[in-house]
């Protein structure tokens, strides 16, 4: 087989090893899991506070938390809803430390709302289909590492490319910051995520031959991941569009701003109904009227337009 092959290909018994926290030596391997996830969840939350990058990364390559998700996909494939349960209350604890972490210490700073400026909150907070697509593959990466014996030194890189760690990290900086609307959308990133590494790794387990158990309860785990899928894919498909909406809105400003010297369109932000536009230029602008039809023509529903123009007020134009 192409995917796995057979002489690469490892045991149940191996990835039960790997992938299961409740067999085995139990203790060392959960007191390793909780150990790393803390020392990660610190690491991701310190990364996110101070806006570096480097130390985000440093959190994605410590944190464990792939080898319970996957272990939920070992479980609905070979039927075993222990399994499932166990890793999906790993999973949830692991939520539950990294989102306290973070909340706590953004009570420590001196100006929590700072934070929700810089790069890498913005960055988690308005995932899109494309975040769907990348966590997809990352996924079907990590599935296949985990099932072959000798593609194992990719896990690093899946381990930072699929995120799991610095998402809940911004969840809890922005409840702790005040901002839960903020929250919402990274744990929706987390979310994803979790989906798509479950979702790619049953499809490559029962691929690879794994899933030969037969279990009643499958089609209800099947149904709570086509709800969990929906739930994340929907705000996903909003926010995609609401990307294509800035971009056209970012354009329909320029030419209403081309015979207008020196005015130059600084940003777009695209908020439920809302379109904010902030421009740079001479205290008189273009009728507002004129911008917010164009607007109307090109987004459906007749958004709300608000300028901010930095010479002048906030004018809301009309619906």
């Amino acid at each position: 087989m192409l995917l796995v092959p057979d002489n690469q290909r490892r045991t149940l018994d191996e990835l039960d090893d790997r992938l299961d926290l409740g067999v085995g030596d139990r203790r060392a391997k959960q007191s390793a899991f909780w150990v790393m996830l803390t020392l990660a969840g610190v690491i991701a939350v310190a990364g996110v506070v101070s806006d570096s990058t480097a130390t985000v990364i440093g959190a994605m390559i410590v944190a464990p938390l792939s080898t319970p998700i996957l272990g939920i996909g070992l479980g609905v494939t070979t039927g075993r809803g222990a399994l499932i349960r166990r890793s999906t209350l790993y999973v949830c604890g692991g939520i539950v430390v990294v989102v306290v972490l973070g909340a706590v210490v953004a009570q420590l700073l001196p100006n929590p709302t700072n934070v929700l400026s810089n790069s890498q909150v913005t960055g988690r907070t308005s995932p899109t289909l494309m975040d769907l697509l990348a966590a997809i593959a990352t996924g079907f990466a990590g599935a296949i590492a985990i099932t072959r014996r000798d593609v194992g030194d990719v896990l690093p890189g899946v381990a930072i490319a699929i995120s799991l760690v610095p998402p809940l990290g911004v969840v809890g900086v922005c409840l702790g910051s005040g901002a839960p609307s903020l929250a919402v959308g990274a744990f929706v990133l987390f979310a994803s995520n979790v989906v798509a590494m479950v979702f790619t790794a049953m499809v490559v387990l029962f691929v690879a031959g794994y899933g030969h158990e037969s279990d009643p309860g499958r089609a209800r785990t099947y149904l709570a991941l086509g709800v969990a899928a929906c739930a994340v894919i929907v705000p996903m498909v909003v926010n995609s569009l609401s990307s294509v909406w800035a971009r056209q809105v970012f354009e329909a400003t320029q030419d209403w701003l081309s015979n207008t010297p020196d005015a130059e369109v600084v940003d777009v932000q695209w908020q439920s109904d809302t379109a904010t536009v902030t421009i740079l230029g001479p205290t008189e602008l273009p009728p507002i009227e004129d911008l917010q039809r164009t607007v109307n023509d090109l987004v459906p529903g007749d958004p709300t337009l608000q300028i901010v123009h930095t010479v002048g007020g906030r004018y809301d134009a009309g619906r």
